[in-house]
């Protein structure tokens, strides 16, 4: 089914996974407030100066973050038992989703970006 808005992406998931959708949703936008709400690649992406900055998307065992920047070795560090491939990153949905890791990511990320 395509989507046209993050809502309706979130809507399409159980209750409990809408929930941490949610919450990461909540997270970019205080991060990033300036950023637009986008559907592409048919998963929720927020959008910077209109240039994607980061998607994010449910999957049956994780939330998959993309793409995953770099950064300093701390953060490196703190990463590294998400990362799956150089610029993907997966928080098992059987966990608690570090927020204060998910904000790095996109600070991160909007520098990368900055950078292009």
């Amino acid at each position: 089914m395509p989507f046209e808005t993050m809502d309706e992406y979130i809507d399409s998931f159980p209750a409990e996974v809408q929930k941490v959708l949610e919450r990461i949703r909540k997270t970019i936008r205080k991060a990033v407030p300036d950023a637009v709400e986008a559907i592409s690649y048919q998963i929720p992406t927020f959008k910077l100066d209109d240039r994607n900055l980061i998607h994010f998307a449910a999957y049956k065992n994780h939330i998959g973050f993309y793409p995953a920047p770099s950064g300093p070795k701390d953060f490196e560090k703190k990463i590294a038992p998400y990362r799956s491939g150089k610029s993907t990153i997966r928080f098992p949905l059987k966990d608690a989703i570090p927020q204060d890791l998910v904000r790095k990511i996109v600070e991160l990320q909007i520098k990368e970006t900055n950078k292009r």
